[in-house]
Parts: C-alpha cells; sequence; structure tokens
C-alpha cells in the first residue's frame, strides 16, 4: 500500500512533500510541471514552509517555463473526461474547494481543485503525481516479476519523465522507465519491461537481444507496432 502524499498549498503552485532517512539537506525540483520538496523525515512543517517561500520565485519561473514549453493539448481535465491506466479508461470527477490530490474513488479518478486562473495546471499536476505514484508501483511489480524469467539481477527502479523514450538501463542493473507508458495496455507495459531488461544481457538492439526478447514474449513485435503507432497518444 502507498504512503499518503503531503502536500503544502503554495502562492500559485501545489508543493509535494516527500519525507525520506535518506537526505540530510532538503532538495527542490520542477518536473513535468510538478513542485517536489525531497526533505529528511523529521524536518518541521515550519521549516519546510520557510524553505518554499525562500524558492517562490524561482518556483514561479520554473512553472512559467514549463507552460510555455507544454505543448497544446486537446485535454480539457474536465468532470467525465477519460483518462487511460494500463489500457482502461477511468473518468475524471473535478470537485471544487481546496486542492486534493488525485484518487481512484468508485472506478473515477477524483481531485479536488480551488478557483485559479491556471486550474488546467493545477488538475495536470494532479493526474501526472497520480500517474507517477502509480507508475512506481506497477513498474517494479513488473520488473522483479519478469527478471527472474528474463534471468538478470535488478539494481534500482527509477520513474522519469522522458521526452521520446519509454525506458532505459545500466550494465549494472538500474533501469529507468517513463511514467506514461502505464496509460498503455498492460502487454504493452510488459513489453516496455521486458525490453529494458532484455539489454541487462544485450545493451545493443542486435538479432541476439531481439532473440531474447522474443523467447520471454513472442508478440514483441505487435506490442511494439503498436507503440509505434499509438505512443504519442499517452498524453496528460
Amino acid at each position: 500500500m502507498m504512503k499518503a502524499a503531503e502536500f503544502i498549498q503554495g502562492k500559485g503552485y501545489v508543493v509535494v512533500i516527500s519525507r525520506t532517512n535518506r537526505t540530510k539537506t532538503a532538495s527542490l525540483t520542477v518536473d513535468d510541471g510538478e513542485v517536489m520538496l525531497v526533505v529528511p523525515k523529521e524536518l518541521t512543517s515550519d521549516r519546510i514552509e520557510k524553505i518554499i517561500q525562500g524558492r517562490h520565485t524561482w518556483i514561479i519561473k520554473k512553472i512559467a517555463s514549463h507552460l510555455e514549453a507544454t505543448p497544446a493539448t486537446s485535454k480539457q481535465y474536465v468532470s467525465g473526461e477519460a483518462f487511460p491506466y494500463l489500457g482502461r479508461n477511468y473518468r475524471l470527477k473535478v470537485v471544487q474547494g481546496e486542492y486534493q490530490a488525485a484518487k481512484l474513488i468508485n472506478g473515477r479518478l477524483q481531485i479536488g481543485l480551488a478557483e485559479s486562473k491556471i486550474q488546467d495546471h493545477f488538475a495536470r499536476g494532479a493526474l501526472v503525481h497520480w500517474y507517477k505514484r502509480n507508475a512506481e508501483r506497477k513498474l517494479r511489480e513488473k520488473a522483479e516479476r519478469y527478471a527472474k524469467i528474463v534471468g538478470v539481477t535488478l539494481a534500482s527502479i527509477h520513474i522519469k519523465s522522458f521526452k521520446t523514450r519509454w525506458g532505459s538501463c545500466t550494465p549494472k542493473g538500474d533501469l529507468d522507465f517513463n511514467w506514461v507508458i502505464v496509460m498503455a495496455p498492460n502487454r504493452i507495459v510488459d513489453y516496455v519491461v521486458v525490453h529494458e531488461l532484455c539489454h541487462l544481457i544485450h545493451m545493443d538492439h542486435s538479432f541476439k537481444f531481439w532473440l531474447e526478447v522474443e523467447r520471454v514474449m513472442p508478440d514483441y513485435k505487435e506490442c511494439r507496432e503498436w507503440l509505434k503507432v499509438n505512443g504519442h497518444t499517452l498524453v496528460v
């Protein structure tokens, strides 16, 4: 079960707070429009708010840059709009009021939003956070399961925001996956996981590499073709 996320409402943005024992200092990032602050586990709320206030101007500039760079989308982020996860469409439910993280409730993706000139940005941010959290859980499950079948050992798994890749790996067994892939059907996600795991045996796209992919997933060509044709439609 995933730990409930912690949020702080800033002036024009929402900050996701991630507490961990693995750091002694605070680290602030703005990735794909999502503001994330990683802090030591016991850091007080007062101290966290002071850090955010001190970086307010920087955060606003980063978000503005992201909004300018974000391609035009047909998404409206209104109740009833469909968003896919592992091949199934879930309808969005927008509740006006205080900001609330996206949650899957009775088969609907529900988010709480306050009135804002950039409400679309807040809505997308809530959905991106939900997708990333679920991508981390689901891709880890799949990677651990398929690693046994492929016969490789994993070192680490990370969720990233790639523009042109679905995944990547290192010879040491570190895997990075594009969180967007979980919007695709389950079998397509399996293919991306198997693809990267097979690179731990063959760090290229040689004939031997594709033979290994085919051994684990005989229908990989259909999955690869699906991504070529439909990959551009996986957009939040």
